[in-house]
């Protein structure tokens, strides 16, 4: 980058490099540890029984063995191997399983350790054998080895040897009596002593269950280590056998130095320079095929291999699904009970007596309303009655003492029931009668369903694939059933006993899942019960104690003042339009903006604004430009220290400072809020003019530069990330301690092997220490490849320097602080093949195992340890960590869903004419395939450089214009085809409409100017044109979506990664701004500005040579100028500050904030790689979904009307098909669901896509706890209303046939009442009754019967208003009728004459009347009064008719 910014101008280096770095290192690197995860997850689950069950941790005190027992069979007991089986006695084996004995022991290590790390070199000349460190080792192995003794006299040796633990520490003693024979002192035995330390992670509890989590299940992570060393020793000997024979490489000469060479490429510190020495020894012939072999196995070793161990120890940290569940439940109780606990600052008033204020009244009008009685005030009252009656209870005699026990149990059972009346609330009160409505839906459902299945309805269907729908309908159907119903009920007697069997398990489980939900609900009332009791805490503060909630115990809590710095505060942009009318949210153009404005308060605009301007200024800050001597620069300084004290002072008269609920200080943002402003304000009115070196100015110039660290508090995003970067502090701790125990492993081990065997004569020449003394020359070269042609006897330019015996530059094994700072860089994996190379150069070749074991352990398991914990931290934040696979498949899908669109494809022209031809051209697969294929053809163009002196590029440039003309014609066909308002509504459309016209524009300008920019443009048009081939392919789209989500779902950690950066740039800016130029040090590499700082900090962060910087920056006298007078007129640097400022650096950025986007990379891939196909939406349900969608959605506007959902429902076909025939009570259910939630609206197209997912998942596996009360509320309302649509239409459906028989009865009556009259007057014709002639017409009939007078009260019959509605419209005209209510009878206005005689109609009709006619003719009522009767009783017991319907909706009985 450097070179390219000498050679190309600076901002196009910077922009390359950079992107290349984002792009290529952090993100699509990490999708290989994405993919490498959800693969090896699969696989686990796939092949759970290669590795066995999960195990808990188990005590290695405990063994089980078989007995034999008394009837000759054999079964396991478990067996104490810490009882006492030695021959030692009592007291020795109860000191021993003491725990002052194991604390001793302990300290005893801790003691061996520290003595351990005390040593260090003292000169050639020291005897080493005999010294102070010797004996103490040697104390320190007698009393370790008489521990060992004493256990195996108390345990006995087979006792002692069956505990790992055991075995560890017997081969620690063997090991170090050994080591302190005197020849085998400071030799490879050493490893023994060292690895006492291993014994102290006994001492913390969390520390051993964290590394038994890790290191216990050793199958997996002990069988990847042996496939990680087979393949280095593989690949090791074909590269052997491969370049053996090349001349002039020395690095493939024997097996250890290939070994030591694929290892270097293993862990990508300077793999480069191995595969270029390869390559110009091989020669150009074999060099391309070279070159393959090394990035083939580099690929496969750093993307795949790294990432399966990253696998390996997420999978040891994952629970057991069992486990899960029960945490989650252990959680949201522990949850409910913090949130009853007030915070210590505002328990502390309960620590003072109680003082509230008191109104005397000396008189009570008898208008004076009452005031409103404390609740703490009547508490007292309460205790006291309870009391007195507790006290009159102990005073009866002891005679009626069955009469007192009766009144004591009354007494208690009615305090009992007073406080359950007092606990339950409006919700129990509703959830108790939703669950006797469930409970009676729920019983005539499950005998519809018990009846259905005894009649065999379901038999004899032809065998057709169910949908996922249909399939979790059923399953939460016959949950439910045998949830609420009995065994008795449930089981029949045909069936055999293996079904009765399972019924019992189906029983026994869904009793099981019963209990859970018990525990749910009462989870959920202990929440709410939290919540109560901590609003009454504050309440009762509030009451009891006057200075309670008042900022600085001075502003009063309603006074206007403090009122009106609330609203200042917390006044915000409402950025949710709502619908006044119907309340609804409106969709606005703008609404990611208005999400934006409305993200944080108006106040916190304000000052996020002028920290920035702040933090701008501070970045023209240099050595040579000090604000303290620019007023100009102190502008801003003093802006920022006004602007926020108004800010604090608002917040806290609005909130209060620190024992108000609210308070300015509650939390960690606020503390850094008040310690950022008072260094400012410190920093401003002191304003020093000479700052010296390492003194308490420069130190408050350091703090300063925490000032970008505001906007962390003042955006809530960044404090989320802030809270994720350090809520998983103890797991990154214990990782930490891990990595320090390794170093310090290694390190003692190097100090007593290598201390003072790495110095060296910087004389090449010279080789005893003796002889490095005086003055030599030194030659001076421009450039390691420029070969300079001396004259003869011309001498190469050069200097004389004196002869120095000193260790490397950077790092030495003299003491253990030394080694451990070497250790960290080696285990960074920078600079470890120097320290390599100088160990097997100056101590031997066999030391090498040394360093490549650390490497491979450091490397291997400890970064990628890091990786997996704040991975697992991360999920932990999110939730995500205690969920089941079930729920995160849910989680991943409603992420999922969330993300998908509608599809903008106009749909095909109806007719056939030129546009459904271009239609169906340009949706044929072949067609697309093609343009993909030019796609790439064209990209194949830029593999040859374009230069325009070059006479290739011009063909290369023609070929592109053909290309460039075809996809004209593709776009051009595509408009045709869709119009243009169909082609405009697809982004991808767009995005190949921009990429065409830059193409066309690129034509024209190429032909006009045909120079090196237009060749530049059209290389930038091609790479443009190749991301369109990613969303042509579903893989390809996969995994770009993946990196798109990724970026923006990590938009807000690499802001908060680039905050840090810019304070460690300002900090650079003040220690190291003026030290001089070293090794890595230079023009380009500096901290002379905050630009340059940042541009460093940048290349630390990749990793690149931290190290070196950090040693440059290091640099002290006599290899500079000191100067005390001031900080900027120095070269020195700061060795103490150099240390802590880039390795806490290199450990925040490089350990926690990338792996965090590893976090995000792997969640995010998680949402797009999904292989269940058969248990949740695939991506071809989906696209179903959106093709149908589409097809119901004429106007593209991404909302239907309620009533199309019904069309839609229908047109589904596959895994999403609702069979009517089969499932039309869920048909209903998912219908009226969407009416029920959008109120008869439109909805859209997730709402509907949302109700699908709910129901093709099982929501008892798939729902956490919350979301599962309330899935399981709604959807048992929406059961019980369509339950009574369903009893009402068929009520409705029986009385229309009811009325139906009423009308046929009623017509055979009145054609009997004619007849009968017809032949009254023509046989008996009496005088005294009066009849009037038939008619054709009746309404002439219904006219004349109402002017018939009354002849007989024998004569008069009810006539039925239970007919059909023709019937009865004809007589509710007549105005002498009273009107009818609900379920009552009325007489007719006007009674029909009948005859005495039957026997005449009886004649009359002969056979053709049938009995029923007959009992219609002489009571017309009696059948259908007696149906109405019936109907009209079990509708009033099952349902209750609304009083607002209209009189045609009710139903008369």
């Amino acid at each position: 980058m450097y070179r390219a910014i000498d050679s190309f101008p600076r901002w196009r280096s910077y922009f390359y490099f950079i992107t290349l770095i984002f792009f290529l290192a952090w993100l699509v690197k990490n999708v290989f540890i994405a993919v490498i995860i959800e693969t090896f997850a699969e696989i686990r689950v796939q092949f759970q029984q290669m590795w066995g069950s999960r195990s808990s941790t188990t005590s290695t005190a405990t063994t089980q063995m078989f007995h034999e027992d008394a009837a000759g069979g054999w079964q396991l007991v478990a067996v104490d191997v810490n009882k006492p089986q030695g021959r030692a006695p009592a007291c020795l084996q109860k000191m021993m399983r003491s725990s002052v004995f194991h604390m001793f022991i302990l300290s005893m290590v801790a003691v061996d350790v520290i003595v351990a790390a005390s040593n260090y070199y003292k000169g050639e000349n020291f005897k080493r054998q005999y010294d102070e460190f010797y004996l103490a080792e040697v104390a320190f192995t007698v009393l370790f080895d008489l521990e060992a003794l004493l256990k195996i006299w108390c345990l006995g040796f087979t006792g002692y040897i069956s505990s790992s633990l055991h075995k560890f520490e017997l081969l620690l003693v063997v090991g170090t009596t050994l080591h302190i024979y005197p020849d085998l002192y400071h030799s490879q035995f050493t490893y023994f002593q060292v690895l006492r330390v291993v014994r102290l992670i006994k001492i913390s509890p969390a520390l051993e269950d964290f590394v038994y989590k890790i290191f216990g299940p050793g199958k997996k992570l002990g069988s990847l280590v042996v496939f990680t060393a087979s393949l280095l020793i593989v690949m090791s000997a074909i590269s052997l056998q491969m370049f053996c024979f090349v001349e002039e490489l020395d690095r493939f000469t024997t097996f250890p130095r290939a070994f030591m060479s694929m290892f270097q490429i293993l862990t990508q510190e300077g793999w480069v320079d191995v595969m270029d020495q390869t390559l110009n020894a091989v020669g150009h012939m074999w060099a391309p095929v070279v070159a393959i072999y090394f990035i083939l196995y580099h690929l496969f070793a750093t993307l795949i291999l790294l990432s399966l161990f990253v696998a390996v120890i997420l999978d040891n940290l994952e629970l057991d699904e069992d486990l899960k569940k029960l945490k989650q439940l252990k959680q949201s109780e522990a949850n409910a009970d913090t949130k009853e606990k007030l915070p210590l600052r505002l328990r502390i008033f309960e620590k003072f007596p109680n003082r509230p204020q008191m109104v005397k009244i000396s008189k009570l009008p008898s208008d004076f309303t009452v005031p409103k009685i404390r609740e703490s005030f009547m508490k007292q009252f309460i205790d006291r009655q309870q009391q007195d009656t507790s006290c009159l209870l102990r005073r009866l005699p002891s005679a009626s003492s069955s009469s007192c026990d009766h009144s004591k149990r009354s007494a208690i059972e009615e305090n009992k029931y007073i406080d359950q009346k007092l606990r339950k609330s409006v919700f129990s009160i509703r959830a108790r009668n939703l669950l006797e409505k469930e409970t009676a839906i729920n019983k005539i459902l499950r005998a519809c369903t018990r009846q259905r299945m005894l009649s065999g309805s379901f038999e004899g269907q032809p065998a057709k694939e169910r949908s996922i729908l249909s399939v979790q309908h059923h399953i939460r159907q016959e949950r439910r059933s045998l949830r609420h119903g009995s065994n008795s009920q449930r089981i029949s007697r045909g069936k055999s006993l293996e079904t009765l069997t399972q019924d019992h398990s189906n029983t026994v489980r869904y009793r099981n899942a019963q209990r859970e939900d018990s525990e749910i609900k009462m989870i959920q009332e202990k929440k709410e019960q939290a919540e109560m009791k901590r609003k009454v805490q504050e309440e009762e503060l509030r009451e009891n104690h006057p200075y309670f909630d008042k900022p600085l115990f001075i502003v009063g809590r309603e006074h206007r003042f403090r009122n009106f710095c609330r609203v200042v505060v917390r006044a915000r942009f409402n950025a949710s339009k709502t619908d006044p009318v119907t309340g609804a949210v409106k969709n606005t153009k703008y609404h990611q903006l208005y999400d934006l404005l409305g993200l944080v308060t108006y106040l916190d605009w304000v000052m996020i604004i002028v920290t920035i301007c702040s933090c701008i200024s501070m970045m023209f800050e240099s050595p040579f430009r000090r604000v303290m001597h620019a007023p100009t620069l102190q502008i801003a300084e003093y802006v920022f220290v006004i602007f926020m004290s108004i800010e604090l002072n608002l917040k806290i008269m609005a909130d209060g400072l620190f024992f108000t609920p609210t308070a300015v200080i509650r939390d960690f943002g606020g503390v850094m809020d008040i310690f950022i402003y008072l260094v400012s304000l410190i920093f401003l009115c002191w304003m020093p003019q000479n700052v010296p070196a390492k003194s308490g100015a420069q130190l408050l110039m350091v703090l300063r530069c925490l000032r970008p660290l505001r906007i962390f508090k003042l955006v809530p995003q960044m404090r989320k990330v802030v809270r994720e970067l350090f809520s998983g502090f103890k797991e990154i701790f214990l990782v930490s301690i891990l990595l320090l125990t390794l170093m310090l492993v290694f390190a003692s081990f190097g100090v007593q092997l290598f201390a003072g065997k790495l110095a060296k004569c910087n004389d090449p020449h010279i080789i005893s220490r003796e002889d490095c003394h005086g003055i030599f020359r030194i030659n001076v070269s421009v450039s390691k490849n420029l070969n300079l042609k001396l004259r003869p006897g011309e001498k190469k330019p050069g200097f004389w320097v004196p002869r120095v015996w000193a260790n490397p530059r950077n790092f030495n094994f003299d003491n253990v602080g030394n080694a451990m700072l070497a250790l960290f860089e080696v285990l960074s994996l920078k600079g470890w093949v120097e320290v390599r190379d100088v160990i097997i150069h100056r101590v031997g070749p066999i030391h090498g195992i040394y360093i490549h074991v650390f490497v491979f352990l450091g490397c291997m398991i400890g970064l990628t340890l890091f990786v997996g914990v704040v991975i697992a931290n991360f999920n932990e934040n999110k939730g995500t960590a205690l969920l089941t696979v079930d729920q995160r498949r849910w989680e991943d899908l409603k992420s999922r869903l969330k993300i998908a669109q509608p599809l903008h494809l106009p749909p095909r022209p109806d007719n056939d004419g030129f546009r459904a031809k271009m239609y169906d051209i340009t949706q044929h697969p072949f067609f697309k395939r093609t343009i993909a294929v030019l796609v790439l053809a064209q990209s194949v163009l830029l593999s040859v450089k374009w230069d325009a002196a070059d006479p290739v590029t011009v063909p290369l440039a023609t070929m592109s214009v053909v290309f460039t003309f075809i996809f004209v014609l593709e776009v051009t066909m595509k408009i045709i085809a869709m119009s243009p308002a169909g082609f405009w509504q697809s982004r991808r459309n767009r995005y190949d409409l921009l990429v065409t016209s830059l193409g066309v524009i690129w034509v024209i300008l190429h032909f006009a100017l045909l120079n090196a920019y237009t060749y530049m443009m059209g290389a930038c048009v091609i790479v443009f044109r190749f991301f369109s081939i990613c969303g042509k392919h579903v893989t390809l789209k996969m995994l770009l979506l993946t990196v798109v989500v990724s970026m923006y779902k990590s938009f807000f950690i690499i802001v908060g990664m680039f905050l840090l950066l810019l304070c460690y740039a300002f900090a650079g800016v003040v220690l190291f701004g003026t030290v001089k130029y070293g090794e890595n040090i230079n023009r380009h590499a500096n901290f002379s500005s905050a630009g340059k700082a940042i541009t460093v900090l940048f290349r630390i962060v990749t990793g690149e040579d931290w190290n070196k910087i950090m040693h440059d920056c290091m640099v002290q006298p006599p290899f500079c100028t000191p100067d005390n007078s001031t900080y900027w007129k120095t070269d020195c640097g700061n060795y103490a500050g150099a240390l802590m400022y880039f390795c806490s650096f290199y450990v925040i950025i490089a350990y926690i904030m990338l792996n965090l986007l590893v976090a995000i990379i792997v969640e995010n891939f998680s949402l797009f790689y999904s292989t269940e196909e058969d248990q949740l939406l695939s991506y071809n349900d989906l696209r179903h979904f959106q093709i149908i969608w589409n097809m119901v959605d004429d106007k593209r506007e991404g909302v239907i009307p309620t009533f199309r959902v019904k069309f839609l429902l229908r047109l589904l076909r596959g895994r999403l098909e609702v069979d009517l025939d089969k499932d039309k009570l869920l048909f209903k259910h998912m219908c009226y669901e969407m009416e029920r939630l959008h109120n008869g609206g439109d909805v859209t197209f997730h709402d509907v896509l949302s109700m699908l997912s709910y129901r093709s998942v099982d929501i008892r596996k798939s729902l956490q706890l919350e979301e599962l009360l309330a899935r399981e509320q709604l959807e048992y309302t929406i059961e019980e209303e369509v339950a009574k649509q369903t009893i009402r239409m068929w009520l409705k459906k029986c009385l229309k046939r009811i009325r139906a028989k009423q009308q046929q009865s009623c017509s055979i009556i009145h054609s009997l009442r004619e007849s009968q009259q017809q032949e009254l007057s023509r046989f008996l014709n009496p005088p005294s009754i009066e009849t009037t002639q038939p008619s054709e017409d009746m309404n002439a009939i219904n006219q004349d019967n109402s002017t018939q007078p009354e002849t007989s009260s024998q004569q008069q019959l009810l006539s039925p208003t239970l007919s059909d509605r023709g019937g009865y419209r004809q007589d509710s005209g007549d105005a002498g009728k009273p009107q009818r209510k609900f379920g009552q009878w009325r007489l007719p206005s006007a009674p029909k004459p009948i005859s005495h005689s039957v026997s005449s109609v009886n004649l009359r009709f002969g056979g053709r009347s049938t009995m029923k006619s007959v009992a219609c003719k002489m009571n017309p009522m009696s059948d259908a009064a007696s149906c109405g009767s019936e109907v009209k009783k079990w509708w009033t017991r099952q349902l209750t008719v609304e009083s607002d319907e209209s009189g045609e909706d009710l139903l008369d009985i």
